[in-house]
């Protein structure tokens, strides 16, 4: 079993220039796929996603690149061989999507998600682990500090004023799902504090993350934070090092102090908050478990069906990020998760759970590979809590398995690991902390994870032409708009656009727009006529 200094060491004088390079490129990374915003309005989802997935697939590929040799020289785990047959079957699936387009952008992230799980597994055999997750901190802290500014009056283009606290996020359940997963990173920092005010300092960053996590309302992400707190004590209390160890016991009762402090006095002040509810943090805790009615109930039926679609395309499923293509025509009758102001398109463009979006766009083979992956890691963690010779190492333990169940939990009612910012955070951190039991894999399975990164470089591709054409079409005037679809061509508000302003590429537009959203019926109506 490897070392355990690959986690705990503070330094690491054996690390190469190189693995430092791309640790500077992880830390910077983590901050600007957190703070990254548009200002296009009018593109209101994707002026935050757009951006922070290129900062996603741009972290992705040069540290990938600056550490390739290096990731070359540690062994394949198993569970690294299924999350590349994972990438492998999302590829084939995305050949065959009915909006490629989509499907490359989904792809993306996976890709990206496992080749910056790669680098962090590399780093950690470096002994950069703790400085990897010191940054990942920072950036959970940051989601939070940017949520409670917007929570307490600060107004800017950077933030969302229709899914307030979001923050830079642009949704406050964004914030509260990073805020959920992501306390354990704080408390792993905070608890391993070598000095008393750098202790002070990332207690008081995890009291802000709780503070966020309770203002946002979101019942997912309370719910995930549960159980998260429950994996964090059931380890401390089954790990016979940290039973014992006075001293982090100490730590995390002061954390807990002052986090209710922070909760007191953030339910105390006034805020710029706008709730209906008289209560509106004891009725968002009495509705945690309601599925009798409201987004509860709404989830079931999505459920439902989204598991009648994986049903009908169980080996491929119907491609990465085409949820939203296929389901409306087999959405039930008054289906909540329709957008009732534009027949035949989905309200959200994925489904209320990562697990459906990856059982009903991939498939069930390629579902159950990532799952096996998770659960291999989970078991692994176990191991190494069970076998830890001192608290540093079993607090690592504590906080892989605690990160781990918190996404696991939050991605089972949202959307989270389908995302740039959370994907970043959760893989980079478990790969930080897992310490695999085996590397058995032969040498052929390393030319998947530089495919992973060519991947990841055309999401840099893709990503920075979508950002070319939202400007483009944000300045107006048909010339630009057009030039906006010829640099994009996969954008349907685009398309749409420009089959509506007619002229002698009416058809062309119309059509295009149809095939990226068949069920859509905007796209129909301007469609209709044109042939095919």
């Amino acid at each position: 079993m490897p070392d355990f200094e690959t986690i705990a060491a503070p330094f690491a004088p054996a690390a190469s220039r190189a693995e430092r390079l791309a640790l500077r490129v992880m830390q910077v990374g983590a901050i600007v796929v957190v703070i990254v915003v548009s200002t296009l309005h009018v593109f209101e989802l994707d002026r935050f996603f757009v951006p922070k997935e290129l900062a996603f697939h741009l972290t992705a590929v040069l540290a990938g690149l600056v550490v390739v040799r290096a990731m070359s020289r540690i062994g394949i785990t198993r569970a690294e061989v299924f999350l590349a047959c994972y990438v492998l079957l999302s590829a084939l699936s995305a050949l065959m999507a009915t909006n490629r387009w989509l499907a490359l952008r989904a792809l993306a992230i996976s890709a990206s998600s496992v080749v910056l799980f790669r680098v962090a597994r590399t780093l950690r055999n470096a002994g950069l682990a703790r400085a990897v997750i010191h940054g990942l901190g920072l950036a959970v802290m940051l989601v939070a500090v940017m949520s409670l500014l917007q929570t307490y009056g600060v107004r800017t283009d950077f933030f969302a004023e229709n899914r307030s606290p979001g923050g830079t996020l642009g949704n406050r359940n964004f914030v509260a799902h990073v805020a959920a997963f992501g306390l354990p990173l704080l408390l792993f920092s905070a608890m391993g504090a070598r000095r008393r005010r750098a202790y002070v300092w990332r207690a008081a960053g995890a009291a802000l993350v709780l503070v966020a996590l309770v203002l946002t309302r979101s019942r997912a992400a309370w719910l995930a934070f549960a159980v998260t707190a429950v994996v964090v004590f059931a380890g401390m209390f089954f790990s016979k090092v940290l039973r014992r160890d006075a001293r982090t016991w100490k730590r995390l009762a002061g954390i807990g102090l002052i986090a209710a402090a922070g909760i007191g006095a953030a339910l105390v002040l006034p805020n710029t908050l706008h709730w209906n509810d008289d209560n509106p943090y004891l009725e968002s805790l009495r509705r945690v478990t309601d599925a009798q009615e409201g987004s509860g109930h709404g989830r079931l039926i999505q459920y439902g069906r989204s598991l009648w679609l994986a049903a009908r395309h169980p080996l491929f499923g119907v491609g990465p990020g085409n949820w939203p293509v296929t389901y409306p025509a087999h959405a039930a009758k008054n289906d909540p998760s329709l957008d009732q102001g534009d027949p035949g398109m989905t309200s959200n463009p994925w489904p209320s759970s990562d697990w459906m979006a990856f059982l009903t766009e991939r498939g069930l083979a390629a579902f159950l590979l990532l799952l096996f992956a998770v659960l291999k890691i989970a078991r692994d963690g176990w191991r190494q809590l069970r076998r830890a010779r001192d608290a540093e190492e079993a607090i690592a333990a504590v906080v892989l398995l605690a990160t781990l169940a918190g996404a696991c939990v939050a991605g089972a009612f949202d959307a989270v690991l389908l995302l740039a910012v959370p994907a970043f955070l959760v893989w980079a951190a478990i790969g930080s902390l897992w310490i695999p039991e085996e590397s058995s894999a032969g040498p052929a399975w390393r030319y998947a994870f530089a495919a992973m990164i060519l991947v990841s470089a055309i999401g840099v591709y893709r990503s920075a032409k979508q950002l070319m054409a939202m400007n483009l079409f944000s300045a107006g005037g048909r010339a630009s708009i057009t030039r906006a679809a010829e640099i994009d061509p996969g954008n349907y508000r685009i398309q749409i656009r420009l089959a509506r302003m007619g002229g002698h590429a009416h058809c062309e537009h119309a059509r295009a727009a149809h095939e990226l959203f068949p069920t859509a019926r905007a796209a129909a109506q301007v469609a209709r006529g044109c042939g095919k």
